[in-house]
């Protein structure tokens, strides 16, 4: 069955990002001058995902006006004559057909999946982390979307990582190379201690689900910190019934990717994105280029002080 839908978890509190996300969901937080999610729902939009369902909690009202019209504005556009504004303002309305729920309590990415199971019913679909920022030069939904259609069962995304940073991922234990960039999965572990890691692949915010992984998130006990965890609901449907829900396999990543839940990490999205905007990019390497230069020359001041 084509997958034509797909789920944006958004319930979270952003504690990150504090003050900024007091009173402003971090999934709307610019990227140079669009909110994070916009880039997630564009990804979902070229792969043919136009059915969309974002999983909201309080205080997030804002992605919902995101997404829908805006009258006022538009006509105020119009009769100043911005065309180009008034495009980009459309744009956002015209992605997909999106809906919302509210997770209610903020149980765990697992349980927040699992609120979809009404609007998905038993397709199979994808599920797209808003803290997740994938270069659309090096697509990777598109290619889990096929492996899942050519396997069947649920895909997820890895990326290997270093020794030291493990415990902040699931992981996942190899079952054997399939393709060049794609492996079974045997086990999962939510963050383990890098002694006790199966491998150095971590788990990112792309998932294209079974609809089996509903029943096996009904089953999944809360573990870490007390919340429901996709990756132990997808260990589930790994090793203790493959059967089930065709078993599990896994992309592997090399492409650019931001976490834009990282502070750090997201002013990196934010200049390498606009350094490399037409309109954008050639002033601000210039000031770069001088501004680095005279921090430079400052601590070398400094330094022979």
């Amino acid at each position: 069955m084509p997958v034509t839908k797909a789920v944006l978890p958004a319930a979270g509190l952003g504690t990150r990002f504090l003050p900024a996300t007091k009173a402003t969901p971090k999934e709307m937080l610019p990227v140079v001058d669009k909110p994070a999610i916009q880039y997630v729902v564009e990804e979902a939009a070229a792969c043919g995902l136009t059915d969309l369902l974002v999983i909201t909690g309080r205080s997030k009202r804002a992605l919902e006006d995101h997404f829908d019209r805006n009258e006022e504005l538009e006509r105020a556009l119009e009769a100043k004559g911005d065309t180009q504004r008034l495009a980009l303002v459309r744009a956002s309305e015209g992605l997909a057909r999106v809906h919302y729920v509210r997770q209610g309590e903020p149980l765990g990415l697992g349980h927040a999946v699992g609120c979809a199971q009404d609007h998905v019913g038993d397709e199979p679909f994808a599920v797209l982390l808003g803290d997740d920022l994938i270069d659309p030069a090096t697509p990777l939904l598109s290619r889990m979307l096929e492996v899942q259609q050519h396997y069947g069962g649920s895909v997820i995304a890895l990326i290997e990582v270093p020794e030291d940073q493990v415990q902040l991922y699931g992981c996942a234990a190899l079952g054997g190379w399939l393709e060049d960039d794609l492996v079974s999965v045997a086990d999962l572990v939510e963050k383990p201690a890098p002694a006790d890691a199966p491998s150095r692949y971590a788990l990112i915010g792309r998932y294209v689900l079974d609809p089996a992984v509903f029943d096996a998130i009904a089953a999944t006990k809360p573990g870490r910190g007390g919340e429901i965890q996709i990756t132990d609901a997808l260990r589930r449907l790994a090793v203790t019934s493959p059967e089930q829900g065709g078993g599990v396999r896994g992309v592997v990543f090399s492409g650019r990717r931001f976490d834009t839940g990282d502070r750090l990490d997201y002013l990196k999205a934010v200049v390498q994105l606009a350094c490399e905007r037409e309109d954008l990019g050639p002033p601000l390497r210039a000031w770069l280029h001088g501004y680095l230069a005279s921090e430079d020359a400052a601590a070398h001041t400094v330094g022979r002080d």
